[in-house]
């Protein structure tokens, strides 16, 4: 309603969360309303990543009201699209900051435009902003220049990690001098110097290397500028559109038909848009899962759900941020952006009670909460835990395209992860 646009961000939500101070149960949960706001890349470049992330949010919010909701109060997404362009994208995010007051903004995908939310929106109005898929080493840069306020949070690791882990993949599957085509933005430049850093010295040689900037109807300049380069594939760090265009000038141009993908290109799209048949020796990291509970159950019910690959990118990930995001809102003093952040620290205690995802398990979890316990969120991608400057440690998955699938074939640990970055003088 246009008057609770004058009310101060929180106090929506605390008329809300008055009627239900007791922590009513299910029942209840229809009772009264509590919106998240949420910014994701819906259409443009990575609009496949933010559809399977949105999905992903109304998946976990659904689950949680089933469980009983936010001390009775049903949790509602307001989801915005990014475009995936950043001047939309910091519109987006205003709307929901300044117009709606919500006190928390999950998104975005897109490192470029996480940044820009950040810097222009959320940083100022000192709001919680939680992203599942933004792996810039910037946005820790940001946390470490005070500029976050420590409200910044993310559920992917950074590509400080998977420079890393993708340089020593390639060197183990002999690919020991690889050309780099990557995209011009905070993602891409990022992604390319923690790569070229790493496999350098782990001993890979960068044959060449070129950015290039977005939505070009060809790449025919940037394909020719490396391609005479001798080396034993091509890195490709893009989004599945141009990545797919790129691709298609590449082996049009005589390149090696070798890939090293990033994340993002784990996808059917750019499958689709070059040919499986081109793509028998392309492989790719990810940040991984640890399988268990909240990954079975997740694997099992956001199929059935969205009707989309569990495996996309983002998806799981997503989950857990909007679980993580209604289970601190429950365990909160207050309904502030502050209290908030500090109440994430209860949900996902080394020393609570375990809880993984799914309805049943946030049953308990809002009872645990309701009587002042801390609790353990083992999620989808495993036990969560935010260091000071909002990042997570995790796994990476090791894939392969086979036959037009993108299948499994390894994964790192986190000690082995920790081990590589002790290796590379990280630690």
């Amino acid at each position: 309603m246009p008057a609770m646009n004058l009310m101060p961000r929180g106090l929506a939500l605390a008329l809300c969360l008055c009627i239900a101070l007791g922590h009513a149960p299910a029942t209840r949960a229809a009772d009264c309303s509590l919106t998240v706001g949420v910014v994701m890349e819906l259409t443009g470049t990575a609009g496949a990543y933010g559809q399977a992330a949105a999905k992903a949010v109304e998946m976990a919010f659904r689950d949680l009201n089933d469980a009983g909701g936010v001390r009775g109060c049903r949790l509602v997404a307001n989801i915005k699209d990014t475009q995936s362009q950043g001047t939309v994208a910091i519109d987006a995010a205003n709307q929901l900051v300044q117009l709606a007051k919500v006190p928390v903004l999950i998104g975005s995908i897109i490192s470029a435009t996480t940044i820009e939310i950040l810097t222009a929106v959320t940083g100022p109005a000192k709001v919680l902003q939680i992203s599942p898929a933004a792996s810039s080493p910037k946005l820790t840069a940001l946390a470490r220049e005070g500029k976050t306020g420590g409200l910044f949070l993310r559920t992917i690791t950074s590509d400080s990690l998977q420079g890393g882990v993708a340089a020593k993949f390639a060197l183990d599957h002999g690919l020991r001098r690889l050309t780099v085509i990557y995209v011009n933005n905070d993602f891409g430049v990022d992604l390319y110097q923690e790569f070229a850093r790493a496999y350098k010295a782990l001993g890979g040689v960068v044959a060449a290397a070129t950015p290039y900037n977005e939505k070009q109807s060809s790449y025919a300049a940037e394909v020719s500028a490396t391609v005479d380069a001798p080396s034993d594939g091509l890195y490709l760090i893009s989004t599945p559109v141009d990545g797919a265009t790129i691709a298609r000038a590449w082996i049009s141009a005589g390149g090696v038909r070798k890939f090293l993908l990033n994340d993002g290109m784990n996808s059917a799209d750019f499958i689709r848009g070059v040919g499986a048949k081109y793509l028998d020796e392309a492989y790719g990291t990810s940040s991984g899962t640890v399988t268990g509970p909240s990954s079975q159950y997740f694997d099992s019910e956001y199929r059935r759900y969205a009707g989309l690959d569990p495996g996309s990118p983002a998806a799981d990930r997503a989950y857990d941020a909007a679980a993580i995001v209604g289970l601190a809102l429950t365990a909160a003093a207050r309904p502030e952006p502050a209290a908030i952040r500090a109440a994430v620290a209860r949900v996902t205690d080394p020393k609570g009670a375990l809880i993984h995802a799914g309805k049943d398990e946030f049953v308990r979890a809002l009872a645990l909460l309701a009587e002042g316990k801390t609790i353990h969120y083992e999620g989808v991608i495993g036990a969560v835990s935010f260091d000071p400057n909002g990042d997570i440690t995790g796994p990476f998955r090791l894939w392969k395209i086979d036959k037009g699938v993108v299948t499994t074939v390894g994964a790192m640990s986190i000690d082995e992860v920790a081990a590589l970055e002790a290796r590379l003088g990280k630690r």
